[in-house]
């Protein structure tokens, strides 16, 4: 089974930081990116937390859609479902945040993605995502690529102690 994983880029981490970006990779190893265009009352910024991610908070406000949009359309497409994050702590807070602020619950589960890895795939997790890395020639710290690595890191780590 191709788990679904969930990553997200936020406008930092301190107190006050919330989510700017989500990417979803889906089991048919499609991507689905969202773009949060921030609330009035979101006002954390983090420039650091910019340069690594590349997000300027004008493209939100540009591109970004209606934090109630995105999760209407997150139940919709995960109602029932599992989802996996490898940033569990930090992933399920910013997600909790996000659909808190569009008043609505969640119809999906978030986990942590070191539920479902043995540790032989654990021991090989590591060089198996950098040669993931190296063989798309992407990098990290965009959602929708973050996610989509680290769900072909697992099929790859499952195979390859199948």
């Amino acid at each position: 089974m191709i788990p679904i994983i969930l990553d997200i880029e936020a406008s930092g981490f301190g107190k006050g930081s919330y989510p700017i970006e989500l990417g979803i990779a889906l089991t048919d190893r499609t991507v689905k990116n969202y773009l949060v265009r921030p609330l009035e009352t979101w006002l954390h910024w983090d420039k650091q937390a910019e340069r690594v991610h590349g997000i300027t908070r004008e493209l939100l406000d540009r591109e970004g859609r209606e934090v109630k949009e995105i999760c209407r359309e997150m139940n919709e497409l995960l109602e029932g479902m599992m989802v996996y994050s490898d940033g569990w702590g930090f992933d399920s807070s910013w997600l909790s945040l996000l659909f808190y602020c569009a008043g609505m619950k969640m119809t999906f589960r978030l986990e942590t993605l070191t539920r479902i890895l043995s540790e032989p795939q654990m021991n090989i997790w590591d060089r198996t995502r950098q040669a993931v890395l190296q063989e798309w020639g992407v990098e990290l710290h965009r959602a929708p690529i973050d996610a989509r690595v680290l769900q072909e890191t697992y099929i790859r780590t499952l195979e390859a102690v199948s």
